[in-house]
């Protein structure tokens, strides 16, 4: 009998865990906002550049998970001068443009601070 009740234990913690892990790796859940349930920060404003644009970056990163991290890195590069980024988490990429010489150093410095991994940086012709 206390086999079964521990079992039966067991089977609910599984069938909670693997329905968090779907809403997770899915970017439903609370991945990176903490708490518990969806959370919705508000999305990053669409920044504009002053000046034309005279270099394009592709910026791989890893450590994505939502659309929480999503924010955090678009925010992180559009605090750079002269940079403005559209990140894809289905990519798990940035591409940045710039109006201004943005050293490549700087962008990788700048996403490893929000907390991510950056496999790495090309710039586009």
């Amino acid at each position: 009998m206390v086999n079964a009740v521990i079992i039966l234990i067991l089977v609910i913690v599984l069938i909670f865990a693997t329905k968090s892990s779907i809403k997770h790796f899915k970017g439903e859940g609370a991945c990176c906002g903490g708490g518990s349930g969806t959370v919705r920060r508000p999305k990053p404003k669409k920044k504009k550049l002053n000046g034309p644009v005279t270099a394009h970056y592709t910026i791989e990163i890893s450590g994505m998970h939502c659309q929480n991290c999503v924010n955090g890195v678009t925010r992180a590069i559009n605090a750079i001068d002269g940079a403005a980024a559209k990140v894809s988490l289905r990519k798990n990429s940035a591409d940045v443009s710039c109006d201004r010489d943005v050293d490549k150093e700087e962008l990788q410095r700048t996403v490893e601070d929000a907390g991510y991994k950056v496999i790495s940086i090309r710039r586009q012709p």
